[in-house]
């Protein structure tokens, strides 16, 4: 495996630094106390070519190879403060663009997959339930065909962009008793009659990310509006969270990479008893951590790319990424916030914003208990319970 970048690789990430840096950070305090959504934010990184990355020219996209989105998307995660942003953007090409280019029809690709690579467009997928979170194929909103249209009855919970979403990929079951094998996936545009976005849901982090609860009541959509075939949601679903479990870590390098450079000037210039806190074992020790989990994340996050470019199943890959990036990288924003001391407990540092932002990293697109569940199976071990 070669991780190494080539010439039009690294200059195309300065390019992302450059603009993430210049265009990208505006009011982030602010916005995370009110909780604001930045749309212009948003359209400015489409029209960047972020959103487009992985998409086919064809499509409105730029048809970049996995190692190179994910050389952005780090170099994002570095340049940009607003973590709630980053993952919106990730939610949206992960969840909705690439199950779209996989698994859509031609007139779905043509129609949905360009406006999403300009920002004409906000999309996402909604799979988890008030009931149904961990156990995903469990879910209980019916779907049923009525002549030429479909009708969907349920409710979705925790939908990150739901109340700015243009169009949701809702995943629905024709029989609970068949499990997985029943599960469809349907796109429900904005303003579909019988398509309810609920009270805007208040976050402890990625606050400036939208989310809301989703409730379809006797909501019809056409046929052509089923992604894939009948029964196909249950794969449409694991191939974008192999997707989304890689790619969407590749922010938290760059925020990692971010920590310690702050963390580092600031145990130089800090003294306490006469001398650089950064003399002191204690702080020396937990910087070189950091240092040590961003390496070995890193690495795993770029495996998962490259068995993507080589065509080869991510899966396990993914899995192990989710749960050693999440994890680590909540202990690396405990530490940035503990070398900082006081100063790192203020919100006007930003260091115990990403400490927020990073604890849901445990829990979205599945649990740390879900992935070592997904380990321990590919290991060939028993079922566990």
């Amino acid at each position: 495996m070669d991780f190494s970048f080539d010439a039009d690789q690294l200059a195309f990430r300065d390019s992302v630094l450059r603009f993430a840096k210049a265009e990208l950070n505006d009011d982030v305090i602010q916005r995370d106390r009110s909780a604001q959504f930045d749309a212009q934010a948003f359209k400015k990184c489409a029209e960047f070519g972020i959103q487009g990355l992985p998409i086919p020219t064809e499509y409105g996209g730029s048809a970049a190879d996995p190692m190179t989105v994910v050389v952005a998307m780090e170099a994002l995660g570095y340049a940009c403060r607003d973590n709630g942003l980053l993952f919106s953007i990730n939610a949206q090409m992960w969840s909705f663009e690439l199950p779209l280019l996989e698994f859509g029809s031609e007139e779905q690709k043509k129609k949905y997959l360009p406006p999403l690579c300009r920002g004409d467009m906000v999309a996402v997928h909604a799979m988890t339930e008030p009931e149904s979170g961990s156990d995903a194929f469990s879910l209980r909103t019916q779907v049923q065909r009525k002549g030429d249209r479909y009708l969907l009855n349920g409710t979705k919970m925790f939908i990150t962009n739901a109340p700015i979403a243009d169009a949701i990929l809702v995943f629905a079951t024709s029989d609970r008793q068949k499990g997985p094998a029943a599960i469809s996936a349907f796109i429900v545009e904005k303003g579909t009659p019988g398509l309810v976005t609920t009270h805007h849901l208040d976050k402890m982090g990625l606050r400036t990310s939208p989310m809301a609860e989703v409730v379809l009541q006797d909501c019809e959509i056409p046929l052509e509006n089923l992604v894939g075939a009948e029964g196909a949601g249950s794969a449409i679903f694991t191939s974008s969270m192999a997707w989304e479990r890689g790619a969407i870590l590749a922010s938290y390098l760059g925020t990692m990479q971010h920590q310690i450079e702050t963390c580092v000037k600031y145990a130089r210039e800090r003294k306490q008893f006469g001398r650089p806190i950064g003399r002191f074992q204690a702080v020396a020790h937990r910087i070189a951590n950091m240092k040590v989990r961003l390496e070995a994340a890193r690495s795993l996050v770029y495996r998962i790319a490259w068995l993507k470019q080589q065509g080869k199943s991510a899966v396990l890959d993914a899995a192990i990424a989710k749960v050693f990036v999440s994890e680590n990288l909540i202990q690396s924003c405990l530490d940035a916030v503990q070398i900082h001391g006081g100063y790192g407990y203020m919100a006007d540092f930003g260091i115990e914003r990403d400490l927020r932002d990073s604890i849901s990293s445990t829990i979205y697109s599945g649990t740390s208990e879900i992935q070592r569940n997904i380990i321990a199976a590919m290991l060939g071990l028993p079922k566990v319970e």
